[in-house]
């Protein structure tokens, strides 16, 4: 091969991404332990391309040696600690450097990091010391390499790539601004220090309603006529960090008796200045809240809950709603302001935990889009909610949850609701019981 040919092998593999045989043949080069300057030559890659591969496409294990359980503490060796995991009852019968949970509750506890994790190869793979070795492990595995790297591709290129904290940063700055006149150019150029974001980008953000301010609040765009088709911007992948679906199947694996609630939104009438309805679903009772919002926004959801909490108190809210399951939909993009008491600047205490479906999988919370069927009787797909109050609303939910189900053997869910959490909690949301004669499931009701 000539030295041209060589040059343009070398420029096509520079650009070109790493193959699952090319995985295989790292993990392979790494459990005999070659460097890493080695595994690049071979594979004709650069040393930096193989560094980073393994470096973010590596899983962290949390286990022992043989016959060791995990424990990175680095007091392991010489501590003398005992009776620390209460309910534990066999723990309280060992030595705290002998368990794999009482170092979580230690006082004393210090991390230790194996310094091969830091330094090139940053793996345990070909290590000589793996089978007594008792601190966290971390690996290279073709396989789950290539599948995370398939997966980091496709999240990177849907959804925003912003903080919960960025994106109120931001609203504090732009939307006063656009309130007061200033177009969205004006201000990136002026405050381009501050946000450090091009105007494009900021004109998205305002679109997806990430913000107080909406596009009916842009002059110029309000009289430009709008795009045939337009992507809506879904939750950005940082709110789903530790609240996958995965995650949610994992927690109740741990609790298999904990209550799940699921959430979703309804819309009437498609438009920017439509109302639409947050709805709140329990599947052991098939009881259902609405709660009507005069944007589709996070805030809105947000002061929603507000007003649940109010309304119940800690204690209460929390027994109702341990767990909250819902989808990707921009407005559910501010989850600690659910989760956490939003009273004062500190953090508070902890309301509730919410998980958000895959996207694209209704299925996963198939319960709250089989009980919208009921909601579509009285208003139907297109129907404005303008009109309506949060009055209104409830009734239309009363009638709902007082309609007998088959599946609750006859009983309506209100009355399956009241039997499980009392009898004033339903009272207490809003909702009452309606005489069988007199429930109305059409569009009547409402008018």
């Amino acid at each position: 091969m000539s030295f041209v040919e060589r040059m343009v092998n070398d420029m096509k593999n520079k650009y070109l991404r790493l193959t699952l045989s090319e995985r295989k043949s790292i993990e392979q080069s790494l459990k005999i332990g070659a460097s890493l300057s080695s595994v690049a030559r071979n594979l004709k890659r650069s040393k930096g391309t193989i560094s980073r591969e393994i470096v973010r496409n590596s899983v962290y294990r949390k286990t022992g040696g043989s016959g060791t359980v995990f424990n990175n503490c680095v007091n392991r060796s010489v501590c003398e600690e005992g009776n620390l995991c209460i309910d534990n009852e066999y723990c309280k019968r060992i030595k705290c450097c002998s368990c794999n949970l009482c170092f979580y509750v230690c006082k004393k506890y210090i991390r230790e990091t194996c310094l091969r994790l830091s330094t090139p190869p940053y793996v345990c793979n070909g290590c000589n010391k793996l089978k007594r070795c008792t601190l966290e492990k971390c690996f290279y595995k073709a396989h789950i390499a290539d599948k995370s790297a398939n997966s980091l591709l496709k999240i990177s290129r849907e959804g925003v790539n912003l903080s919960e904290d960025e994106c109120s940063r931001l609203n504090d700055i732009v939307s006063p601004l656009i309130k007061n006149g200033q177009s969205p150019w004006h201000i990136c150029k002026t405050q381009k220090d501050l946000l450090m974001i091009s105007d494009k980008t900021l004109y998205r953000y305002i679109s997806a309603n990430l913000f107080d301010v909406k596009d009916t609040n842009l002059e110029r765009k309000v009289k430009m006529k709008p795009r045939k088709k337009k992507q809506d911007i879904k939750i950005e992948k940082a709110c789903r960090e530790g609240r996958t679906y995965r995650d949610f199947l994992t927690y109740i694996e741990k609790y298999p008796d904990i209550e799940v609630v699921q959430m979703d939104t309804v819309i009437g009438k498609k438009g920017a200045n439509e109302k639409v309805l947050l709805t709140i679903h329990f599947p052991n009772s098939h009881f259902m809240l609405a709660f009507i919002r005069d944007a589709n926004t996070a805030r809105s959801v947000t002061e929603s809950f507000d007003i649940i909490k109010r309304n119940l108190g800690h204690n209460r809210f929390e027994g109702i709603f341990p767990l909250i399951l819902t989808d990707n939909g921009p407005e559910f993009s501010n989850p600690s302001a659910i989760e956490l008491d939003t009273e004062d600047n500190e953090i508070g205490p902890v309301w509730t935990k919410i998980y958000y479906c895959d996207p694209y999988s209704p299925y996963q919370k198939g319960a709250i889009e089989a009980g919208h069927r009921f909601i579509r009787k009285i208003l139907p797909k297109g129907t404005s909610m303008n009109t309506l109050n949060q009055e209104d609303i409830n009734l239309m939910m009363s009638h709902i949850n007082s309609y007998a189900r088959n599946s609750l053997g006859g009983l309506t869910p209100i009355e399956m609701f009241s039997k499980i959490n009392g009898n004033t909690m339903a009272k207490m949301l809003g909702i009452k019981s309606i005489p069988f004669n007199e429930i109305n499931l059409t569009p009547t009701l409402l008018k």
